[in-house]
């Protein structure tokens, strides 16, 4: 596979989903995007409040657009706040640097996409993520 179809992004988000479902987690919104952070789906959960859209968009792009799993964005803006604080700033603000943004990989290691999720912890985002794309046999790197 060396792109994301519609198909594919249904997939992730449905699973993701019923990933937080058997985990009890709080509602969840999960974008999956493309290579180019273009938006390819997004699943919003009954309850899931305003922004959650947006805040899974940006950790979904922000791991694409700095090439790394969002968990490594958020230790960078701990270590480097200024900047993450100016990429942020060239980003638009579109950057969200926390757990939950996982990049996708095909089978040669290339970057295909990425999956963005929102609504509980970080962590528990995270979890969701990667057990999503790994059920579905692709690659998560969420930087960890």
């Amino acid at each position: 596979m060396s792109n994301l179809n519609l198909q594919t992004a249904n997939a992730i988000g449905n699973r993701a989903l019923a990933v937080g479902r058997e985990i009890k987690a709080a509602p969840l919104t999960v974008a999956v995007l493309d290579a180019g952070g273009h938006l390819i789906c997004l699943q919003r959960e009954d309850g899931a409040s305003l922004l959650r859209p947006q805040i899974a968009i940006g950790k979904a792009w922000g791991a694409l657009a700095l090439g790394k799993g969002s968990r490594l964005i958020a230790a960078d803006a701990q270590q480097r706040p200024a900047f993450i604080g100016a990429v942020n700033n060239l980003a638009q603000g579109s950057l969200i640097p926390a757990p939950g943004g996982v990049l996708i990989r095909d089978e040669r290691g290339e970057v295909i996409g990425a999956v963005g999720i929102t609504g509980d912890t970080s962590d528990i985002d995270e979890q969701c993520a990667v057990s999503a794309l790994e059920s579905l046999g692709l690659k998560a790197d969420a930087g960890a």
